[in-house]
């Protein structure tokens, strides 16, 4: 039993309110670091192989297919992607004599030139070596880096609703708000030496010979990129370039355009593998992969914050002014297939 006291009739001092909010905010932060603490010493203790994850089944000793998924941005590490997970577990697949073939779970927007390029030669290193096949299927999104990676497949399947395509390449951005500086009295001076080294750097504009360079390493990615396509489907490099203007195509439009083999759901892409390998005469299970990574501290903290305040708990730790320049600011030396 309780007694509710009516808002109009709190006649409690207004700091004793705010100092028992506080004490609150304290105990119940406090709580959460103990418990994270615990979660983080558990998990160092209990690390899984480099090749299992939360998805995967320990599997008896027999034929199996590894379904693995890559999902989120295609980079070196982040809370949905792990690049050196994703290669070893390749090299562990090829080394495996149960395992009869790689399935792709394609969820992602692209990713860095470097990463995507080395997954799909990883995998095509994984039939050279092994004989086995491999099958792409694309889930919500599998454009730029993402289709990249797919092009090592044999046979692609997408989604009814998957987008897809986006083979283009990025190879920096530059804003120059040099005469905004200047506008307002600040002198933002860089020290170089060689006469590009300063190129796309916020103050300073880009010159011909800068923009030059910039799109010689776009067009070099892209010849790469639009060769593999060419490569993988089987296609003329002109047909492949008169699509690959950065554009997303349904799956549909990819079908007909012939950028995948079909539009399927994720059962029905299986059955196809099935049908594949001799007509369904081998036993075997599907094993799927999936990185277990490990979030920080302060991930749960900002995961906390973005579910009392919002989905912008990252941004709203930095200074108004610097998440205003955060856009601005791109290394050149940064090659991206993304959108």
């Amino acid at each position: 039993m309780y007694d509710l006291i009516p808002k109009d009739n709190d006649n409690r001092e207004p700091f004793k309110k705010g100092g028992f909010v506080v004490l609150m905010v304290i105990v119940v932060f406090a709580l959460l670091i103990s418990a994270i603490s615990k979660m983080d010493a558990i998990n160092a203790d209990t690390k899984a192989p480099k090749s299992a994850s939360p998805l995967s089944v320990f599997h008896t000793p027999r034929e199996y297919l590894a379904a693995i998924h890559i999902d989120g941005v295609i980079e070196t590490k982040n809370q949905t992607y792990d690049q050196q997970w994703l290669l070893d577990t390749i090299s562990d697949l090829a080394a495996d004599s149960y395992n009869i073939g790689i399935f792709l779970l394609i969820n992602s927007p692209g990713g860095t030139v470097y990463d995507s390029d080395a997954v799909y030669l990883a995998l095509m290193d994984y039939k050279a070596q092994t004989g086995r096949p491999v099958y792409a299927y694309m889930q919500q999104l599998a454009a730029s880096g993402g289709y990249y990676i797919a092009c090592a497949a044999d046979k692609i399947f997408a989604n009814r609703n998957t987008l897809t395509g986006s083979i283009g390449v990025i190879s920096g951005s530059s804003i120059d708000i040099s005469q905004l500086l200047e506008k307002h009295g600040v002198h933002y001076t860089t020290i170089t030496a060689g006469r590009n080294k300063n190129m796309g750097n916020i103050n300073a504009p880009l010159t011909d010979e800068q923009r030059a360079i910039m799109q010689s390493l776009a067009d070099e990615c892209y010849e790469q990129f639009t060769q593999i396509v060419a490569d993988s489907r089987k296609m003329d490099i002109e047909a492949v370039r008169s699509l690959a203007d950065g554009r997303v195509y349904s799956a549909q439009q990819a079908l007909s355009n012939g950028l995948i083999d079909g539009v399927a759901r994720w059962n029905e892409a299986l059955d196809t593998f099935d049908q594949d390998i001799n007509g369904n005469t081998i036993d075997y299970e599907v094993v799927e992969y999936e990185p277990a990574i490990q979030k920080k501290f302060m991930d749960y903290l900002l995961d906390a914050k973005s579910l009392l305040g919002g989905a912008t708990a990252k941004q709203d730790i930095l200074p108004k002014a610097v998440q205003e320049l955060m856009p601005c600011i791109s290394s050149p030396a940064y090659l991206y297939t993304g959108n």
